[in-house]
């Protein structure tokens, strides 16, 4: 059956708009965050960015399951209505401890809503479209990044509390998900098909490892940019904002173009991330000057903005129309362990090799991640083309 159809389109790359915001929207109040909660330890706060990614891993273990039992449409009006209710709900919180709570409970509604966004892609288009769409895909993931943070900016300078409300903005995609998504059961086309296997590890270790690594280094920018900028640079929360806004702009605008990319630079396209995380880095540790973090953010947002969708591409063309159940599952689970264990690694790494007071130090372990992630860039795929379908 065809739903080649631009309210559909419209309606799963609406969801793309919300991942993101997860974590990454608030990362602009997380200086206001901490002075309100100043007895709470440096770890607990920089939790309230990556608590959602524990719980959407562990619910991404159960999509396929839920997927097999419950229809699509049914599956993400739950995920969003959750997703506004425990985002939007931290606004009426005055305790650190239920905060995370509800932090949590948002990871729980994007586990829902992250393998659609990108799985119904593969399911819905065939293999010469993904390219284009998983970049539009990302774009929208950006473009809803450049719009959360920046309400949240504005409004955390109202009170810390109000950067919350732009969870609000999920009600958005459940209007569209009622009207316009099929509600089909995908994991009924794969019913013997487990997506946490070894053999499927094995089969899509490279983008699995990959995607792993992108966030891991990716997400050492939206739990440290507020406070080291402060700290180093004396940056306001306003060009705190605008800074992290550009790094989203900046990768909307790849993901725009992510598809002409891919077929221009087949070949290095695989280098192209790594090679920029390492370039934005190691600006943010050389320099302190707000001209500085603005190329620096930017480079990074480029990595971010190609590494993502390159993986995503590559999974879902190997995968299948089955990816919605098996690959991207397991790409969300990678997405959101590296976002999640990223401040739990690097904070102490960061410690141990260079010190407590120095403030740039979990920028220099972002660089040593990205010459691992490099490194296995290399190893995975130096022999491997993509697909024919590109």
């Amino acid at each position: 059956m065809k739903h080649n159809t631009f309210a559909l389109t419209a309606t799963i790359l609406s969801m793309s708009l919300l991942t993101v915001m997860a974590g990454a929207a608030i990362a602009p109040a997380l200086n206001i965050i901490q002075e309100h909660f100043s007895s709470a330890s440096p770890m607990l706060i920089r939790l309230i960015v990556s608590m959602p990614a524990l719980l959407i891993i562990l619910t991404n273990f159960l999509f396929l399951p839920i997927s097999r039992h419950v229809g699509s449409r049914t599956i993400a009006l739950w995920g969003l209505a959750l997703y506004v209710g425990a985002g939007a709900g931290c606004f009426f919180v005055h305790h650190i401890g239920t905060l995370l709570a509800l932090r949590a409970l948002l990871g729980v509604s994007v586990g829902l809503v992250m393998p659609l966004s990108t799985g119904l892609l593969a399911y819905y288009y065939p293999p010469e479209e993904q390219a284009r769409l998983m970049g539009l895909s990302a774009a929208m993931n950006q473009m809803g990044g450049v719009v959360a943070t920046m309400l949240a900016g504005i409004l955390a300078n109202v009170q810390w509390n109000y950067a919350f409300l732009v969870y609000l903005l999920g009600l958005i995609a459940m209007v569209l998900v009622a009207l316009f998504l099929p509600n089909e059961r995908l994991g009924s086309a794969n019913k013997r098909g487990v997506p946490f296997q070894p053999r499927q590890l094995l089969k899509f270790h490279p983008s699995v490892v990959g995607m792993f690594l992108v966030m891991l280094i990716f997400f050492v920018y939206p739990t440290n940019f507020a406070v080291i900028s402060a700290q180093t640079s004396g940056l306001s929360v306003g060009w705190i904002t605008l800074i992290m806004c550009a790094l989203d702009a900046v990768a909307f605008a790849v993901g725009l173009v992510f598809g002409g990319m891919m077929h221009a630079l087949r070949r290095p396209m695989k280098y192209l991330a790594p090679l920029f995380f390492l370039g934005g880095y190691a600006i943010l540790v050389g320099s302190h000057t707000t001209l500085a973090a603005l190329v620096g953010s930017c480079l990074i947002g480029l990595a971010n903005g190609i590494g993502v969708p390159y993986l995503n591409t590559i999974a879902s063309i190997k995968g299948g129309r089955n990816s919605a159940t098996t690959v991207m599952p397991l790409l969300s689970m990678a997405l959101y362990l590296g976002q999640f264990l990223s401040p739990i690694i690097v904070g102490p790494l960061a410690t141990t090799l260079f010190g407590a007071d120095d403030a740039t130090s979990p920028y220099k372990v972002a660089i040593i991640l990205s010459l691992i992630y490099l490194l296995q860039t290399y190893t995975t795929r130096h022999f491997q083309s993509l697909p024919p379908s590109d």
